[in-house]
C-alpha cells in the first residue's frame, strides 16, 4: 500500500540549473537508439508517428502516464479521472521537458488499462515523444493460456505494424512481465510470443521482473530458446536488490539493464534511491555504462482513486519524472562519474 511506504530522503523539488547531463550514460537516448531501432530502419514508432531514433534525446526507458486495469475506464468510469490525469500529465511532462526530457517509453499494456489516445493527446500538448507498448503485464488474459505463442505473436505484430485498437497508433516496444516466484506457464507463452514478434518486426522487448528471485535469468533463457537477439532485450526492474553478480551475468548475455525503479523502497526490503544510485555507480565502474538505463516506473498521482492515495504518491516522489535529473544524476556526479 502507498500509505505504508516511507518517502525517499532527497533534496526536495528544486530543479537543477544545468541541462540534465547523463554523464557516461550518454544522455540515455544514445543507447536507446540502438535498442529501439528495427532491423532495417532508424525510425521508432511513437504515438504521433515514426520518429528518427537520433531525435529521441534524453529518454526515460520505463514509465507510465497512468496504470489501471483492462476495461475499468469503460465499465467503472467513476474510478478514473481521465481529464485530471491528462491535465496532471501535461503539467508534469511540460515541466520535465523544460528540464531536458524529450522521450518516455510508456510500457502500459492492455491489462494495465492502456489508453493510447491519452498518450497521443499528452504528447501533442507537451512535446515529449511517447512510445507505446504492445504485449502483456502480469495479468495475462485467460484465453492466452490455451493459445500457441504464434497466435499471440500475430496480435503483437498487428499492433506494431498496423496500429492499436483502430487508432493508427503503432507500438514501438513489446512489454512482458514475470514477478516473485518466477515465470508462470501463461507468462512463458507470452514471453515466447513476444520473442517471435520481436524477430518478425525488429521491435525490442522490455521486461518486468523481480530481481531478488533472479527472474531475468528465466526470461533470458526463454527468449534465447526463441532465437531472440539479446541486443533487443531490456531486463527491467533490475535494481530491486544489489546483487552485482546477477546483473553482470545478465549483461554477459548481451541484454540491457533497466535500473528503473527510482526512488525505490515501495516493496518491503528493497533499496531506496541512494543505494540504487550506488549500484549504478558500481556498474559504471565495472565498464557497463553503455548497457544500463535509468527510469522511475512513475505514473501521475491522479492515476489512482482518492485524495489520500494521491497525496501519498506525491509524498513518495515529489519530483515525478524529474527525480533522476534532480537527485540521481547530481549524486552520480558527486561520486565522480563524468
Amino acid at each position: 500500500m502507498w500509505a505504508e511506504q516511507k518517502p525517499p530522503k532527497h533534496g526536495g523539488t528544486t530543479p537543477h540549473s544545468d541541462r540534465p547531463a547523463c554523464l557516461v550514460l550518454k544522455c540515455l537516448g544514445d543507447d536507446l537508439r540502438q535498442l529501439l531501432r528495427g532491423r532495417t530502419m532508424s525510425t521508432v514508432n511513437t504515438v504521433l508517428g515514426p520518429v528518427d531514433a537520433s531525435e529521441l534525446g534524453f529518454t526515460l526507458s520505463h514509465e507510465h502516464l497512468a496504470t489501471n486495469a483492462a476495461g475499468i475506464l469503460k465499465t467503472f468510469p467513476e474510478l478514473v479521472d481521465r481529464a485530471g490525469v491528462i491535465e496532471q500529465a501535461n503539467d508534469t511532462l511540460q515541466e520535465a521537458y523544460r528540464e531536458g526530457l524529450r522521450t518516455i517509453i510508456d510500457v502500459t499494456t492492455i491489462d494495465l488499462g492502456r489508453d493510447v489516445e491519452m498518450m497521443r493527446e499528452v504528447s501533442r500538448a507537451t512535446g515529449v515523444h511517447i512510445i507505446a507498448a504492445t504485449g502483456n503485464h502480469l495479468a495475462v488474459p485467460r484465453p492466452f493460456a490455451d493459445l500457441p505463442p504464434e497466435v499471440i505473436a500475430d496480435l503483437y505484430v498487428r499492433e506494431i505494424e498496423q496500429g492499436i485498437e483502430e487508432t493508427g497508433i503503432k507500438a514501438g516496444i513489446i512489454k512482458v512481465a514475470s514477478d516473485e516466484g518466477g515465470v508462470t506457464q501463461p507468462q512463458e507463452i507470452v514471453l515466447r510470443a513476444a520473442g517471435q514478434a520481436s524477430i518478425r518486426t525488429g521491435t525490442p522487448i522490455s521486461t518486468h521482473t523481480w530481481s531478488p528471485d533472479r527472474v531475468g535469468e528465466e526470461q533470458v533463457l526463454i527468449l534465447q530458446q526463441e532465437g531472440v537477439d539479446m541486443g533487443k532485450v531490456y531486463i527491467g526492474h533490475s535494481n530491486d536488490d544489489t546483487d552485482l553478480g546477477y546483473l553482470t551475468g545478465l549483461l554477459e548475455k548481451g541484454v540491457w539493464l533497466g535500473l528503473d525503479r527510482f526512488p525505490g523502497g515501495r516493496r518491503p526490503g528493497t533499496p531506496y534511491w541512494e543505494e540504487r544510485t550506488e549500484l549504478a555507480k558500481r556498474l559504471i565502474d565495472a565498464g557497463h555504462a553503455s548497457r544500463i538505463m535509468l527510469s522511475h516506473d512513475h505514473s501521475v498521482p491522479k492515476a489512482r482513486y482518492g485524495v489520500a492515495v494521491q497525496e501519498e504518491r506525491v509524498k513518495y516522489n515529489p519530483d515525478g519524472y524529474n527525480f533522476i535529473t534532480r537527485n540521481v544524476l547530481p549524486k552520480l556526479r558527486d561520486m565522480g562519474v563524468s
